[in-house]
């Protein structure tokens, strides 16, 4: 397990490529580092703002979209609509499930193509994401 070498640092790395759109597991490796001793606050503190900063980099990543993708991909004009007014209407919260496996990603980018306000989004986003890991640590302490 080569991250584990770089410490903090292979902790950090992870979390926030796993954050993005890459299939990669951060819990399990947050557990990895529980296990072999490194201390469960700064692993949290450090695991919570990596997977944030992931998280934010599928916002700019939806940012920098044109509509003709969302066409592409929803390419059903009710279904269209109804994700956008969907969005439109949760907007910020939206970040407390950014957590979430599968389709946390796809929400961060949407939140991005519509240009959700980033401050309280990413707020939001960092709270539920140091929520899981918290609960992850307490499970296993």
């Amino acid at each position: 397990m080569e991250y584990i070498e770089l410490g903090y640092i292979g902790l950090f790395l992870i979390c926030f490529l796993s954050a993005t759109i890459l299939p990669l597991t951060s819990e399990g490796v947050l557990l990895l580092f529980l296990i072999n001793g490194f201390d469960p606050l700064f692993c949290l503190i450090i695991a919570s703002i990596g997977n944030s900063i992931g998280g934010s980099t599928n916002y700019f990543i939806g940012r920098m979209a044109k509509i003709e993708t969302l066409e592409r991909f929803v390419n059903d004009e009710q279904r269209r609509k109804k994700l956008i007014l969907s969005v439109k209407k949760h907007g910020i919260w939206i970040g407390l499930i950014a957590w979430t496996p599968i389709i946390g990603d796809p929400l961060m980018i949407l939140t991005g193509f519509f240009r959700v306000r980033m401050l309280p989004l990413f707020a939001l986003m960092a709270i539920g994401k140091m929520l899981r890991y918290s609960l992850i640590i307490l499970l296993w302490s």
